[in-house]
């Protein structure tokens, strides 16, 4: 099969009509190309440009070749995006684009897609601005990427919008652009990632120029890489604002083919790390050289000693995620092979650095240490060594006796169980159903604590009931073992009948199906799932209102979304915008007042009274 043929625009800047006409003229000329791909700033940079804009997005005007843009901000931008998150046609994991209109594709946050054969992955948005909904990228997105950057198989394609700071080093002056400053443009975080992903193509915009970078070797992969930097549509200078590449997709090359690397390749640009550092100085990093955005994976300590707090101890989190480290003893940071023991066993990467993890129940990893033998937590505790540090608590956002706990959300205490209001709820009276004890899930539980947990989800569907709703629960239980929780989320009557169909929606989209079980009662239902579980494996149910029960044993190498059961009832519910808890924060006095209204409502309905 021929090459996909792609087309690589820089900053649209609302300027559709003129590149849709650059768009069918390359096509007429030297087409049929594939797909159009667009970074730096995609909607207009004036009003002016809005009319004009709009005509495409609302359909009187048509973008001939499928779109795809990465760079989410400018005028109108807020409208048009909440609108598409909104859009039922777009619910479900769709990091290939939510779609626009016809032919336009907006690349969300960050991810990985296959496109005519090409890995391509992004990350929208800049760093730059914040304190907008759109048009930033979150330390989740840069979490993703590095978590893809560790996958099997080479990147062809990665798009962002900001140049990489640093990407002019070691290249033939005579060919970079006059004007060109890392002051401007430049983000310390891309090079950091382009390091670490080691693409085929690197295309950025937003530097307002266009640059042809001489391909560069990588660090510790045999393939090179070519920074394209392009040019706004319609500048004034008449710079290259359109490109287009025909890459071979590496899954169908050959060793020989990847590895080949043209006369004119330079080494690897980004500095990284200091590699001149004496290794005796771990502690002495420049605090110049490190990306605020990125502290937490490699320099945490220093970010608390910026703070006034904590010690100088840095993990270095290529050696306790891989076992290894390509910087050997050039590396400024511990290579400590007890942080890695517990990092095997599922311990969360920044609870063993910090003693705290930021993403809250949202993590999939444990937060708190695993013990091989009564003896390792007693060694370690009494150990004065430096490294020991890392290890401050034993902490867990749901045991009741963590410092951690949000004890102001709880609403009922049993033997076995406890439930809580959820943080960030996806709805006000969402609830947790929590096991009191730290257990990995609820399904290997002793049988009498299946018996109170029936009792809470019988009185939590009385309760419910009497306000015209209907109650959905769901289990993920990751097999690296966080604290279980059964997430109860009511909705409307009218809304349960569709509960079953939006789920094997979503499965479908995923591209599985779910084993359905179907009980006269909660607890044969249960029964059935506990002998399907297998504790080796990740596992998602759902028990639906009419008592069906819908079950997927995750494999190790599936993709399968954290917050996948609240997604799906944000797109049964209309509420798109809250899909991910971390959008629906509320203080703790507002949740302290839903709380106690919850509590005295539920009063004559809880086991526990």
């Amino acid at each position: 099969m021929a090459p996909p043929r792609i087309l690589l625009c820089g900053d649209v800047l609302g300027r559709l009509n003129q590149l849709v006409k650059r768009i069918l003229s390359v096509n007429k000329s030297a087409g049929p190309f594939d797909a159009v791909l667009c970074v730096g700033q995609f909607f207009p940079d004036s009003p002016e440009r809005l009319l004009e804009f709009m005509d495409y997005i609302e359909g009187r005007s048509q973008i001939p070749l499928p779109t795809y843009f990465i760079g989410d901000y400018g005028i109108g931008a807020a409208k048009v995006l909440s609108a598409a998150s909104k859009d039922s046609a777009n619910l479900g994991f769709k990091m290939d684009g939510l779609r626009i209109c016809d032919n336009l594709y907006w690349l969300k946050g960050s991810g990985k897609f296959t496109l005519h054969g090409l890995s391509v992955v992004y990350i929208s948005g800049r760093r730059s601005l914040d304190g907008q909904q759109f048009g930033k990228y979150s330390q989740d997105d840069v979490d993703a990427l590095r978590a893809l950057a560790d996958e099997s198989g080479i990147v062809d394609l990665f798009l962002t919008n900001e140049w990489p700071s640093g990407v002019t080093k070691g290249a033939v002056t005579s060919n970079i652009p006059p004007g060109i400053s890392d002051s401007s443009g430049c983000d310390s975080a891309i090079s950091e990632l382009v390091g670490e992903i080691k693409p085929r193509y690197h295309i950025a915009g937003t530097k307002g120029i266009f640059y042809d970078r001489e391909p560069y070797s990588n660090l510790d992969a045999v393939h090179v890489t070519r920074f394209l930097g392009l040019a706004p549509v319609g500048n004034k200078d008449k710079q290259k604002f359109i490109h287009a590449i025909s890459p071979i997709p590496a899954s169908t090359m050959s060793s020989a083919e990847i590895s080949m690397k043209p006369p004119n390749t330079t080494l690897f640009p980004y500095k990284i790390i200091e590699e001149t550092a004496p290794t005796n100085q771990a502690t002495k990093r420049p605090s110049d050289s490190i990306s605020d955005t990125q502290y937490w994976r490699y320099d945490v300590s220093q970010k608390r000693q910026k703070h006034g707090a904590g010690d100088g101890d840095k993990l270095c989190f290529k050696f306790v995620s891989s076992g290894s480290c390509p910087r050997g003893n050039k590396c400024n940071f511990l290579h400590d092979t007890e942080a890695r023991e517990q990092y095997m066993r599922g311990v969360c990467f920044d609870f063993i650095n910090k003693g705290k993890c930021e993403r809250g129940p949202d993590c999939n990893f444990k937060h708190s240490l695993q013990d091989e033998d009564e003896g390792f937590a007693s060694r370690r505790s009494g150990s004065e060594n430096a490294k020991s540090t890392s290890f401050r608590s034993k902490r867990c956002w749901f045991c009741l006796s963590s410092p951690d706990v949000e004890s102001h959300l709880i609403i009922s205490i049993g033997e076995s169980y406890y439930c809580a209001l959820a943080k960030g709820p996806l709805v006000e009276d969402q609830v947790l159903v929590i096991p009191v004890e730290h257990s990995a899930n609820t399904l290997s539980l002793p049988p009498e604590c299946e018996i109170e947990l029936d009792r809470f989800q019988k009185s939590l569907k009385m309760y419910f009931r009497t306000q015209g709703k209907e109650v959905v629960f769901f289990e993920w239980i990751f097999k690296r073992g966080t604290h279980a929780n059964i997430q109860a989320v009511p909705i409307p009557l009218s809304r349960a009948s569709a509960v079953k169909n939006i789920f094997i929606l979503a499965a479908e989209k995923l591209g599985f199906q779910f084993v359905t079980t179907k009980s006269n009662n909660d607890s044969e239902g249960r029964k059935s799932l506990r002998a399907q579980f297998d504790d080796k494996i990740s596992f998602f149910y759902v028990e639906l209102p009419d008592g069906t029960i819908l079950s997927h044993a995750i494999e190790d190498n599936e993709k399968f979304p954290v917050q996948f059961g609240r997604e799906v009832l944000a797109g049964l519910l209309n509420m798109a915008d809250r899909a991910d808890w971390r959008n629906c924060k509320q203080s703790k006095e507002d949740e302290m007042k839903m709380a106690e209204v919850f509590k005295n409502q539920f009063k004559k309905f809880d086991p526990n009274q």
